[in-house]
């Protein structure tokens, strides 16, 4: 069994919660209100920027030249293919860039987000990728689960952006860097304290959905 496996059965319940949250499945059959979506949208913006601080930071952390080209490739998926895809996205839904870039933090965004980095500052390399397993990993799940929702669906092309080839592919490249890691870095004995920040991540994922089901 992997190490994201094993993490995930640890934390099946949450899981479930996460890929299976009242926000996502609005998403799946196209009820969620638009207003929720465009609050998501928004923080989504400032999120994708920190988690492209924390790829940087992965590849200071970094031991060897395989694990700074495996951050290097993580960092420029988010800024060179998520964030491209998420700004012309918010485009259709009449979200200009400078109108993100002008959004205040929301609670959950500063507190997820921050969660990971302190992780990656104060922890090692595989410490920060289990921080970071349930945003790509999960998402790319969702994707996957909900690709036949996509047709008819006012949300159906966020759902086929999840489901592409480039983006399940990069999840890919994370769960083998995760493996990778675990094997160098891991250990019964560490098994434990990573299954907490995996869980900490997760419910920190949820309270994102919450943040954007609650748009006011």
């Amino acid at each position: 069994m992997s190490i994201f496996e094993r993490l995930r059965l640890d934390n099946s319940e949450l899981w479930g919660a996460y890929i299976n949250h009242q926000f996502v499945l609005g998403i799946a059959h196209g009820t969620l209100p638009k207003k929720s979506f465009r609050k998501y949208l928004g923080q989504d913006y400032l999120f994708l920027i920190h988690f492209a601080r924390a790829y940087a930071l992965a590849a200071y952390k970094s031991d060897t030249i395989e694990d700074i080209k495996q951050a290097a490739s993580g960092l420029s998926t988010i800024i060179n293919l998520e964030m491209d895809m998420h700004i012309e996205y918010c485009k259709e839904w009449g979200i200009s860039e400078e109108t993100m870039q002008n959004l205040s933090e929301a609670t959950e965004t500063l507190a997820y987000t921050r969660f990971v980095l302190e992780k990656g500052l104060s922890g090692d390399l595989l410490d920060l990728h289990v921080a970071l397993a349930p945003c790509l990993i999960g998402y790319a799940e969702i994707g996957k689960k909900f690709q036949d929702k996509i047709t008819q669906n006012p949300y159906g092309s966020w759902i086929k952006m999840y489901a592409s080839a480039d983006y399940q592919s990069a999840a890919g490249d994370q769960l083998k860097q995760l493996e990778t890691l675990s094997a160098g870095r891991g250990g019964e004995e560490r098994f434990t304290n990573l299954s907490k920040t995996f869980n900490q991540a997760t419910r920190l994922e949820i309270n994102f959905w919450e943040m954007g089901l609650n748009a006011e």
